[in-house]
Parts: C-alpha cells; structure tokens; sequence
C-alpha cells in the first residue's frame, strides 16, 4: 500500500514537472529577448531611373536614384552616381517610396501559434502574404499572443526569417466582463478566462507595467467592448486614466478600441493617443467631438474595409463612417493607415485605398497615413518615414503610380528593408 501511495506521488510530481516544463516551454521560453538589436545589410544597393516620392508634400523626383549603403540611405536625387560593383534593383520605370506600415495587425490566427518551432519556409510564406507583398516595412500589432509575437520578431531580427518590423501591444486590456462576443465565440475559453480584465485602477497599472517589462512597445484598451451583437461596454475612465497615465510615464503610446460614442468619449477623457478603429456604431458622434480630438492630437486608423469584409456587406453601412473620416480629416486629424489583418483573413489592400478614396482622401494624404504620420506617432520619425540621406532604407517599390490611382497603392514590386531586399514580384 504504502509503495502505491509513493508511486501515486512520484507519479503525480511528474506530471506537475511536466505540465510546468511544458507552459514555460509554449509561453515562456519564446518571450527571451523580446526585442533583439537591429541588423543592418551590408554593402551597396541602387535603385536607378525611379520616379521618388521623397515625402507626402515634396515633389517626386521624375527620374531619380536612391543610393544606399550599409542598410541606411546615402543618396538620393537625379543626379546620383552610382559607385562600381553597387548591387542593383531592377525598377523599370518603377515608383519609390518610403517603407508602409501597417499600424493595426493581429498574430492570432491558429497559424502563427509555435511561431518558436515553426519552419523558416512557413513562416516565410506568411509573413510575405500578410505584410510584404502588399508594402509593408513595419508592423503594429495591437493585442495578440507575446509568445508567437515575440517569437516572430526575434527570429525575423537575427535574420531567420524576412519580415517587417514589429512593433506590439502585447495583450490588449479589456473591460470588467468585457471580453468581446466575437472572442468568446472563437477562442479556447480558458484563453479568454486569462484575458486581462482590470477592475481597478491598480489593477490596470500592473498589468501595463507588466506588459512593458516583458517588451511591450504601446498599450492596446478597449475602451468601448461589443459584449453582445448590439451591445457596447464601455472602459471605465478612472481604468482607463491610469492605464494611460502609467503607458506615458513609461514614453509608450496608448492605442483604443472605441466601437461607439461611450468608448469613444472614454478614449478623449482619459488621454488615449489613437483610435485603432472609426467608431462603427456611430449614433451620437458629432463634429464637435472630432474637433475635440484634434486638439487634444489624436490619431485615427479607420480600418474601413474590416468593417465591409467581417460585418456587413450592405454598401450604405460604411456611409456614416466615410462621414467620420472625412470630418476628422478636415478638422486636421491625423489618419495612420493600418487594415486589422490577423483580424481579418482577407489581406487584400485595394479595398481600404478604395475606401480611402470614398472619404475624399487624395494620395498625398494616403501616402502621409503609410509613411509620415505613423513614424512620428511612434517617435520614429528620425529614422523612417521620408526618403532622406541618413534614414533606414525601408523602401517600398511599386509598378505604378498612386497619384493616377489610389489603388496603385496596391501594386507592389520590391520591399526593401534596413537596406536588404526582402521581398520582389
């Protein structure tokens, strides 16, 4: 009896040392140096006979080249020459501009779950569909799994795999019982069970300050939570206040998810920076409450074709929303491109420069939402952004033009990226 006892014991110590190895193993293991030292290429790299936009308001350079050496750009002008054994891009009357960012994507695909363990060609396969084959240099990850982020991160720095940049939230905070339906619906429901869901002030600093400590770039809230299909739960603000006071003291960006005119006001009362979505629900949005957000510098990322692809295919839905971006851009707001992909599984971008285009955005303004505006939301404005001698090279190469069409905004040639190129047609 005594030795069915002890083997019972040593039977269940063995399978709590094993289930321990295992979580650190999955959840753990793969948060180690969250965020590896940027590599930059080796060597010399042209791009000859390009029409360059240098920026959204300089002119274009009709027949220009971009010179780069050691992953940073050296040159760049009509007259640029163009040292002997420089590597070359073929261009072919192509159309250069600063590297896109993508400021609203998601991780949480069953896809990119042992993002650790999984193959270099896989993940490869992925990170081109998602990001560089529409454009994308960077990336904003607003609420996913740091274990697969983090993952994916490392392994694209140290040169494992060729992807964008990637920034993160880490884990978005939600409200008290505040886990969206569409989650609830989704996920595994022990996931949702650790979903943080502050209930106090003090409970919203820690698990900010946590986020951060573990290699977090920015704070995701949902400030306005659809619990229910027609039911919005709103953040509260004192949650909210002291989850952005304690993302500021820390120099971080706060990002919400607003979803109606409650999360929307919690996101202007308590100090959010930017709205990851146009609210959808738009009942009680005014002009005024805009021109609010302009004085107070928040930035918008409309995600417009989300909206048309996950909840409705009726045309005259997006029309209130078109009615918000349009506002806020003519209050002077500033609109940061960003697509909620992850999220959504259509990666397609022709639809939101589509969308874009029903708001009466011109192309500049595009080009500002995919280069400028989000750069210097997230304090990057030094090294990305604009085509200027002393900048990282990531470049974005397209086969037409933007300015006779948005949705050439689309079609993408080549990606460079601190100075390699890491993706071509």
């Amino acid at each position: 009896m005594r030795k069915f006892i002890f083997r019972t014991f040593l039977a269940v110590c063995l399978i709590g040392l094993l289930s321990v190895v295992a979580i650190w193993t999955i959840e753990f293991y793969p948060r180690r140096n969250s965020h590896p030292p940027l590599k930059l290429a080796q060597g010399t790299l042209a791009i000859q006979h390009a029409r360059i936009y240098v920026s959204p308001t300089d002119a274009p350079i009709a027949d220009g080249t971009v010179l780069i050496r050691d992953g940073v750009i050296a040159e760049v002008g009509p007259n640029v020459v163009v040292p002997a054994g420089a590597q070359s891009v073929p261009c072919n009357g192509c159309v250069v501009m600063a590297g896109f960012w993508n400021a609203h994507v998601h991780f949480t695909e069953p896809k990119w779950q042992f993002a650790e363990w999984k193959s270099a060609g896989t993940l490869d396969a992925q990170l081109a569909d998602m990001f560089l084959s529409r454009g994308f240099t960077t990336a904003v990850d607003l609420g996913s799994n740091p274990a697969d982020t983090f993952a994916i991160r490392r392994r694209v720095e140290q040169g494992e795999l060729r992807g964008p940049y990637i920034y993160t939230a880490g884990t978005a905070l939600y409200p008290p019982h505040g886990i969206p339906f569409y989650l609830r619906e989704t996920l595994p429901r022990w996931v949702t069970a650790i979903m943080p869901q502050p209930a106090t002030p003090a409970a919203a600093q820690a698990i900010v300050r946590r986020n951060l400590a573990s290699g977090a770039d920015l704070t995701k809230l949902f400030t306005g939570s659809w619990v229910e299909r027609g039911h919005v739960l709103p953040m509260p603000l004192n949650i909210v206040k002291a989850a952005v006071e304690t993302s500021h003291l820390n120099g971080k960006v706060v990002f919400a998810h607003p979803s109606n005119l409650a999360g929307t006001q919690a996101a202007i009362q308590g100090g959010v920076d930017v709205l990851a979505h146009v609210p959808d629900d738009t009942k009680g949005i005014t002009p005024e409450l805009f021109t609010t957000m302009v004085r107070q510098n928040m930035g918008m990322v409309p995600t417009l074709k989300m909206f048309t692809t996950t909840v409705t295919s009726d045309p005259h839905y997006m029309d209130p929303m078109y009615a918000e971006v349009r506002l806020f851009k003519a209050d002077g707001g500033t609109l940061i491109f960003g697509t909620d992909v992850g999220y959504m599984s259509d990666y397609s971008t022709q639809g939101e420069f589509t969308a874009l285009g029903k708001c009466g955005l011109a192309w500049q303004d595009v080009l500002a939402m995919l280069t400028t505006n989000p750069a210097a939301r997230m304090g990057q404005s030094n090294r990305k952004g604009t085509i200027v001698p002393g900048k990282l090279a990531d470049l974005t190469i397209l086969s037409a033009d933007p300015a006779a069409d948005l949705t050439n905004f689309a079609k993408v040639q080549a990606v460079i990226r601190s100075g390699a190129v890491i993706w071509q047609r």
